[in-house]
């Protein structure tokens, strides 16, 4: 009977766990062609929707994206890429990036995190 019981509360955990962390199926969105580095075009996103709570002296969570490395790692090893496609807990939490601006961010990834 307790097994029953662990299974039941392991499914129902994962269940919730997924429903909690809807990510966004992109709109049509005009492929990128350009090659997208870091200073001519995330950095602007980056300052405009995360710097604000994500950077000074105490930045919020403990998520410093002031500068390319901090926003690279976050991306590469963090949970950043996620945030920002996320509907239910979205980065900004004032709500989702259009679709343009979160494509720049994956092209930057795609190209291999360029910064120059």
């Amino acid at each position: 009977m307790s097994r029953i019981k662990v299974f039941a509360f392991i499914l129902i955990s994962l269940t919730l766990y997924n429903c909690t962390s809807a990510i966004l199926e992109d709109e049509d969105v005009t492929p990128i062609v350009e090659t997208v580095k870091y200073n001519n075009d995330v950095k602007n996103i980056v300052s405009a929707n995360c710097v604000s709570c994500h950077g000074g002296s105490t930045p919020q969570a403990g998520l410093d994206l002031s500068t390319y490395v901090n926003v690279r790692f976050a991306s590469e090893n963090g949970n950043l890429l996620n945030r920002i496609n996320n509907v239910t807990n979205p980065m900004p939490p004032s709500g989702v990036m259009p679709a343009a601006t979160r494509a720049v961010i994956d092209k930057w990834v795609t190209d291999g995190y360029l910064e120059n």
